[in-house]
């Protein structure tokens, strides 16, 4: 698989702490390498077409991303704080998305 990041999920990725950080480009690793293969705990359905790669530990961190063929576009990262995902979170990533695709 072919991992493509929009900019804004890189500055994500670099504000984190560093052991998070690490966890995080390991969860990316295995996207990358097994495609949605991987499955849960690692990723799960959020929409019809938007998924989200979880990152277990002292933060829980979310990265929101679209499968199509052999490439994934990561669209949007956050810190979860509650258990629901907040719609508002949702909201950027498909947006991200339409962006993308009007391109």
């Amino acid at each position: 698989m072919i991992l493509l990041y929009h900019e804004e999920v890189r500055l994500f990725i670099r504000t984190l702490e560093k052991s998070t950080q690490s966890k995080t480009l390991r969860g990316l690793d295995l996207l990358e390498k097994y495609g949605m293969s991987v499955g849960l705990p690692h990723v799960k359905k959020v929409t019809r077409m938007l998924y989200e790669l979880r990152i277990r530990g002292v933060q829980e961190i979310r990265i929101f991303f679209v499968s199509q063929q052999s490439r994934i576009v990561l669209l949007h990262g956050f810190i979860k704080k509650s258990q629901k995902i907040p719609q508002k979170e949702i909201r950027v990533a498909q947006k991200r998305w339409e962006m993308l695709t009007r391109i």
